[in-house]
C-alpha cells in the first residue's frame, strides 16, 4: 500500500544533523491536495486516489473536465495525478494536507520531469571519456563518439547504440529519499538530496509502506 501527493520543487538548500553533519536537500511546496476522485475495484476494477493541485482558470478548461472537478464539488485544477492503492480514507472533495501523508523520517521516491539539455554529444550524454588528449594527430576529436559499426559481420549499426541526441526532458524517480523536516505552517516539507527537474516543477511524493 501506498500514499501520495503532489508538490511544487522551490529550490535547494542545507540543514545540520545533531551531530554537525551539513546535509543537502530540496524544498518542495505541498500545498493541501484536493481529492477529485476515488477509484475503487468494483466500478473501476482498481483501487486509487485522484489528487488535484494548482489552480487554473475554468475558461482553459475543457466542459468534460468542469464536470468532473464540479463532481467532487470543487474548482479545476491544473495538476491531476492517481495514486494506486493509497490507503487514504477520503471522499472526492476532502483535502489532504502534507501531514495526512508524510512524517519525518519517512523514506519516499519523488518523480517529476528532468531538466530538459537539447541535443547532446556522447560524451555528456552517455558518459564517454573521449581521446583525452591530442597526440597521434587527434587534434578535433576528443569528443568525438568513435566507430559505430561493424565491417563485413553484421555489417550495419545495431539498433540501441549510444550516440548523440536528445537529453534529458524525461520522466524520472529517485528512490527511497529521506523526508528531513515537515514545516506544516508553511506547508513545506525538506527531502535529503536531489529530485529531478528544475525550480517550480511538479513533482509526485509516494510513500512506501
Amino acid at each position: 500500500m501506498s500514499k501520495g501527493i503532489i508538490g511544487k520543487k522551490i529550490g535547494m538548500t542545507t540543514v545540520f544533523d545533531g551531530l554537525g553533519n551539513q546535509i543537502p536537500c530540496t524544498v518542495v511546496e505541498v500545498s493541501p491536495n484536493v481529492v477529485t476522485q476515488v477509484r475503487t475495484p468494483e466500478v473501476d476494477g482498481y483501487s486509487a486516489v485522484q489528487l488535484g493541485y494548482g489552480e487554473k482558470k475554468e475558461k482553459r478548461t475543457t466542459k468534460a473536465l468542469q464536470g468532473h472537478f464540479a463532481a467532487a464539488n470543487t474548482t479545476p485544477k491544473r495538476y491531476v495525478v492517481e495514486f494506486r492503492d493509497a490507503d487514504l480514507d477520503v471522499s472526492p472533495g476532502d483535502e489532504v494536507a502534507l501531514t495526512d501523508v508524510l512524517e519525518e523520517g519517512d523514506r519516499i521516491n519523488v518523480s517529476g520531469t528532468s531538466k530538459g539539455k537539447g541535443f547532446q554529444g556522447v560524451v555528456k550524454r552517455h558518459g564517454f571519456a573521449g581521446v583525452g588528449d591530442q597526440t597521434h594527430g587527434q587534434h578535433n576529436r576528443q569528443r568525438a563518439p568513435g566507430s559505430i559499426g561493424q565491417s563485413s559481420t553484421p555489417s550495419r549499426v545495431f539498433k540501441g547504440m549510444k550516440m548523440g541526441g536528445q537529453t534529458g526532458n524525461v520522466r524520472a524517480t529517485i528512490k527511497n529519499l529521506r523526508v528531513l523536516r515537515i514545516l506544516e505552517d508553511q506547508n513545506v516539507v525538506l527531502i535529503e538530496g536531489g529530485i529531478p527537474g528544475a525550480k517550480n516543477g511538479i513533482v509526485e511524493l509516494t510513500k512506501k509502506a
